[in-house]
């Protein structure tokens, strides 16, 4: 989608995130059989929390967020959460260009290595991490046979 724009979050797309954030993760709740996930029960002032000072982006289409990825700084660590894709235009490259958005504002606010993670099960997440030079560091059980599974790149 050549037509997509990449911009750094702010604080004032607290409402928009939220909404995208919950389409999106509409789908893997279905994958883990439950609702009870901290990006469907995120409340708007908790988002808007998150995005003072944070190296995330959104994706725009027109005037229509349809991506977004959060981010901060932990010392020399990129530490990369929720990133969400409307559900209408996944597969397009767009959570490719989010995280090299997200991956840049890291190296240059002084990261070394990106981390993030993402559910066993959810294997369309793990191959867009892994094709985008991401490598398994640590898996923790989280219950019923699923873990967490984190996932390191060096940066730069």
């Amino acid at each position: 989608m050549s037509d997509i724009r990449i911009r750094p979050i702010e604080p004032d797309d607290a409402g928009e995130t939220l909404t995208l954030q919950r389409a999106a993760f509409v789908q893997e709740a279905q994958i883990y059989g439950g609702t009870d996930m901290p990006a469907l029960t995120q409340t708007l002032e908790q988002v808007a929390a998150e995005l003072s000072d944070n190296l995330g982006s959104v994706a725009l289409l027109g005037t229509r967020m349809v991506g977004v990825v959060r981010a901060r700084r932990d010392d020399d660590l990129l530490l990369i959460g929720r990133l969400a894709i409307a559900p209408d235009v996944q597969g397009a490259g767009i959570g490719s260009a989010l995280l090299a958005a997200a991956e840049e504002r890291g190296r240059d606010a002084g990261c070394t290595h990106a981390e993030l993670f993402t559910g066993s099960m959810s294997e369309a997440n793990l191959r867009l991490y892994r094709r985008e030079g991401y490598v398994e560091s640590e898996r923790v059980p989280s219950g019923e046979g699923v873990a967490e599974i984190y996932l390191r790149k060096q940066l730069g």
